[in-house]
């Protein structure tokens, strides 16, 4: 009997010197952690999708606690979140405008042609080694979703050819932007209404051939503007949000529609 109850006291000696070591390394070694980078830890959101440009929540909550981020990093909390995190911190929060993601393409099937018919993985990323995809147009969606793929928001969706990006659910994580290897995925202000879909730098005969809705060139929308929120560079004109007081006026007058206006894309993808 005592062969067996010896090194079982033996082993339960040693078990509890080596948990007394534990427990007072764990003391003597502890790094002290500042109470309010916590409380940030909690205000955040916990999405971890790196759009701030740190190694997710806690990687943004430790930086905000060191003075190296400001409280408004979180583009997916908003304005709530940053207020939550000014009022831990004692700062006063700089009012955010939301931002959403908007793809600079409305050249569909019906709409844009295609060089050659695309069979393969469907991966973007994967058919643009191919000579930049099957879509005439260079600049144009390939729409095989690997911006929806990379969405943990559900926000887009692949609608006749083309991804569609519904504002409501957008998060402005800018996953979409990093995995679109057309980069013709932007942020906009959540507010604007009108929007030149289209990234052509082709001559205006060049994008007519290719698609019916691209940008031409055709400066209507640069003349039309009533306060000059147009510029024009590479035969593609782009609307200033911070100047553009969404009148609509560039959207009537556009010739080809590739002036993208209201809710159309959300009312699309309820369709």
């Amino acid at each position: 009997m005592s062969a067996i109850i010896e090194p079982v006291g033996v082993l339960g000696g040693l078990g509890l010197l080596f948990g007394i070591g534990l427990s007072l390394a764990s003391q003597v070694f502890a790094v002290e952690t500042d109470p309010k980078v916590e409380e940030v830890r909690k205000a955040l959101p916990g999405a971890n999708c790196g759009a701030c440009g740190f190694p997710g929540c806690d990687g943004l909550a430790s930086a905000i606690g060191k003075g190296e981020a400001p409280v408004t990093a979180c583009s997916v909390g908003g304005s709530a979140v940053a207020n939550k995190i000014a009022d831990i911190m004692g700062v006063n929060a700089v009012e955010t405008t939301r931002e959403v993601a908007v793809v600079l393409c409305q050249g569909d099937c019906d709409k844009a042609k295609n060089k050659y018919i695309y069979d393969g993985i469907q991966d973007c990323r994967a058919e643009n080694i191919l000579a930049g995809g099957s879509k005439s147009c260079s600049y144009g969606c390939l729409g095989c979703g690997t911006c929806k793929d990379v969405c943990d928001y559900d926000a887009i969706q692949i609608v006749n050819g083309v991804a569609i990006v519904d504002k409501e659910k957008c998060v402005a994580c800018k996953a979409c932007i990093d995995a679109c290897p057309k980069e013709i995925i932007e942020l906009v202000p959540y507010e604007q209404e009108v929007v030149v879909k289209c990234m052509s730098n082709d001559a205006g005969k060049v994008v007519r051939n290719n698609c019916s809705v691209g940008c031409i060139g055709c400066k209507i929308c640069v003349k039309n503007c009533p306060v000059d929120a147009f510029t024009f560079e590479n035969y593609l004109a782009k609307i200033d949000y911070d100047i553009c007081t969404n009148c609509g006026i560039c959207a009537d007058k556009c010739p080809t529609k590739a002036i993208w206006s209201g809710l159309e894309d959300i009312e699309t993808i309820a369709q």
